[in-house]
């Protein structure tokens, strides 16, 4: 389903999965005016420079049996982008997909539960890609951080094989997810630019300098803070130390 205009393709595919839309209805727009990312931030949407993409996955699984949904889905879209385009993609953990320290695309996927058996009833799984912009046309708080396909080729990639793409590589993803996780997170950890590197975690309560050391099973990242302890992180903001303005 392609859409001139909506205010996000992840809500439209969610009220589509809640009419009973089956698995790999895709849904893409050409202009989003409220498109979205993790913990609630804006996605700049520009009519026809990028793919806005959303496709709704049933599995069959409880929500603790997915928590790495978010780190395959990025992996599998680094793929489709480097096949369609061969453009090699770094992954800041946990979902945003980098080109020499800026963001090229973003994932976003939500997880609907039904309330009596607390299996998956569906996910939507949304991604962005940034095609055709040149570097003025992102917004000025943007300009230092993000970049798109035409950017770091020179090249306007083809919108309609890029999609085909991505829809054909979130599809092997949904048929993979469960019986070749392991595979999954191993490409994804390879891509990850955050291992390594000295990294900031900010939690509503506080926010500490570490160093990051790996990625797990299930998408969590391990940090070592200064005093030598060390932990896990599974939700939040984690910011890299030559990403995104962070110096």
């Amino acid at each position: 389903m392609v859409l001139d205009s909506v205010d996000s393709t992840n809500n439209f595919a969610k009220q589509l999965a809640s009419g009973g839309a089956p698995e790999g209805t895709a849904v893409l727009a050409r202009l989003q005016t409220g498109g979205r990312g993790r913990l609630g931030r804006s996605f700049s949407s520009p009519a026809d420079m990028g793919i806005y993409l959303s496709v709704i996955l049933r599995p069959q699984a409880k929500p603790t049996e997915l928590l790495h949904l978010t780190a395959a889905a990025a992996e599998a879209a680094a793929e489709a982008i480097e096949l369609q385009t061969g453009l090699e993609t770094g992954i800041k953990w946990v979902n945003d997909l980098t080109v020499g320290g800026k963001k090229l695309a973003g994932i976003l996927t939500e997880l609907s539960v039904e309330p009596e058996s607390g299996q998956a009833e569906y996910v939507v799984v949304g991604i962005g890609v940034n095609c055709s912009q040149r570097p003025e046309d992102f917004p000025p708080e943007l300009q230092s951080i993000a970049t798109s396909v035409l950017a770091q080729t020179g090249e306007k990639p083809d919108p309609n094989a890029l999609a085909a793409e991505m829809i054909r590589s979130v599809s092997r993803l949904s048929s993979t997810l469960l019986t070749e996780q392991a595979q999954w997170m191993k490409h994804y950890a390879a891509r990850c630019v955050t291992v390594g590197k000295q990294v900031r975690v900010i939690r509503p309560l506080e926010t500490r300098e570490a160093v990051a050391l790996a990625i797990d099973e299930n998408g969590a990242l391990q940090v070592e803070y200064p005093d030598g302890t060390r932990s896990w992180v599974n939700s939040g903001e984690v910011s890299v130390r030559g990403l995104y303005g962070y110096l």
